[in-house]
This record gives structure tokens, sequence and C-alpha cells, in this order.
């Protein structure tokens, strides 16, 4: 990727709070995602792996047990125990996703990079959809306490890889620079036409960066498989600044477990030190707590 052409998409990142990038993965890979992604869904729907989203539920913590409305999302794919892990491991840290990550994160090198959260969202068994938010941001902030976070740099990025053609991220574009205005204040937080949205349309192999304290939601439709790869990395001089929102997810329980050795040489030195940088973090930061409550 060229400086211009990076430049290019930080610039569209910055102005609309996400970039879409075409087809980032060949058939091959695709394959191999997916029935990776299939195994690890009927882990989960199954109640043999205990790390998911609950439908009904939109924020951490979950129930352990999927109960009688299903789930809309694995987590810890990065997690040892779960069958497949190595091969969402070749994802996580190979140069399709994080060579953007880097160029889409100012001054940002391999040795900058941090291991944060790699999940999945899958199809619910009804459909669903989740309320208005900005990911680290409650909505009972008020305009003030809103750019005061939204000012800060921006020591992170966030994707969603379709395996599956899917539409269900929305957004406001321009969001994650303003704070919210009277009307979306006012709005009902699930609100299927907020002024100004854009529906995010990701064909399989896509992929869409953005900040996670844009105005957006999710809505799901149990009709349409789903299967999205949703992970964020971190620039190691964000340090507090995310420790809640990668730790809330409990990934500091098994990281050091995490077994990097299916990976090329480069992949491996780049892995250890994203753990390292991560475990740091945890280190330092002790009871973060959770963003939201629902």
């Amino acid at each position: 990727m060229s400086s211009s052409s990076s430049s290019k998409l930080r610039d569209r990142l910055h102005e609309d709070g996400f970039v879409v990038i075409r087809q980032i993965l060949s058939a091959d890979e695709l394959r191999t995602l997916r029935a990776a992604a299939a195994r690890a869904t009927e882990l989960a729907r199954t109640g043999q792996w205990p790390h998911i989203r609950t439908v009904g539920k939109q924020f951490p913590p979950w129930p352990s047990t999927p109960g009688p409305e299903g789930i809309w999302g694995v987590q810890g794919l990065l997690n040892p125990d779960l069958a497949g892990s190595e091969i969402f491991a070749q994802s996580y840290f190979g140069d399709a996703v994080l060579g953007v990550a880097k160029e889409l994160m100012d001054d940002c090198g391999d040795d900058d990079l941090v291991m944060e959260l790699f999940n999945m969202l899958v199809r619910p068994e009804r459909d669903f959809a989740l309320r208005w938010h900005r990911d680290d941001v409650p909505a009972t902030a008020t305009a003030d306490e809103e750019m005061a976070r939204l000012r800060e740099p921006e020591w992170h990025t966030q994707w969603n890889l379709a395996l599956y053609d899917d539409d269900s991220l929305v957004a406001v574009p321009g969001s994650h620079a303003r704070a919210r205005t009277d009307a979306e204040r006012a709005a009902d937080p699930f609100a299927a036409d907020m002024p100004g949205q854009a529906i995010v349309h990701l064909d399989a192999g896509d992929v869409v960066f953005y900040n996670n304290n844009i105005l957006h939601r999710g809505v799901y439709d149990s009709t349409k498989e789903r299967m999205s790869l949703h992970g964020s990395v971190g620039h190691a001089g964000g340090s507090q600044l995310r420790a809640r929102n990668v730790l809330q997810h409990g990934v500091g329980k098994w990281v050091d477990r995490c077994d990097f050795s299916s990976l090329g040489e480069k992949e491996r030195a780049r892995a250890e030190g994203m753990r390292a940088r991560l475990v740091k973090l945890g280190t330092e930061s002790g009871d973060v707590g959770y963003s939201h409550q629902d």
C-alpha cells in the first residue's frame, strides 16, 4: 500500500468514522475461515463454548450458556481452548488486516501494536437489534463529556471482516467527531431511521474498519447467515485509554496460554510482541469495570 493511498484511507476514516476495503481474502482463505467459524459457532450454539454473546443482552458480561433465545456472538477466537484458534490467529496477526490497521493509526509499526480483541458476530435464532451506542461512551454522557472522550487520540482501530455478505452495521458518518445532536439524544434507542445513517454493505471477503465511538448499531436478521470476524488492535501509546474497552472482555484470563507456533516466523514475532504489550497493559490497569450496563 503506497503512502498516498494510506493517507487517503486515514483521511476517509477521520472524516466518516469508517472505511471499507474490498476483497482482502483469497478464495482459499475465505473457505478456511468459514470452516473454522462454522465449527466455533456450532460449539457456541450447543453450549460447548462458554464465551458467547447472548440474544437480549448488548454489553458484557454475558452468561456462559446460550439460553432460550440463543446467541449473536462468539467470544475469544484466539483463546487456545477453542478449536481452530490457530486459524483465527493467522487472520488476526497477518499482513492483510494488520497492514491496514498500521496505516490507519498514525506513526504505527509492529513494535507499537497491542493485541486486543478477536470475536465473531453471528446469525441469531430470532431477529435482534442493538440500540444506538458508542462502544466506550455511555448514553448518559453529557455533550461536554462526550467531546472530552472523542477528542482523545485514536489509539486503536476496529474491524468487521465479513465471511458472508453482511449489511448488519448501521452508522452515522462523522458522528465519531462530535457530540450527539438533540434529535439523536431524543431518538428511540432502537430507531430504524436515525437521521444521516448509512448501512455498511459488505460482500464476503470485504472488511470495514471503524472508530468504535462512532454512533452505530447492529441489526441481526435470523434468516441470513452471518459470520463476521470482529477484531480490534491498539497502539502502545494508548495505554490506559484502551484498558477498560479491552480487558472487560476477559482476555487477560487466557492470553498467557496462547500458542503462536503455527504462525510464520514474522507473524509469530509480531504476535509475541503484541501479547507482551497486552499483558503489560493488564498488569498496570487492575480492575477496569465495564463501559456500559444493560
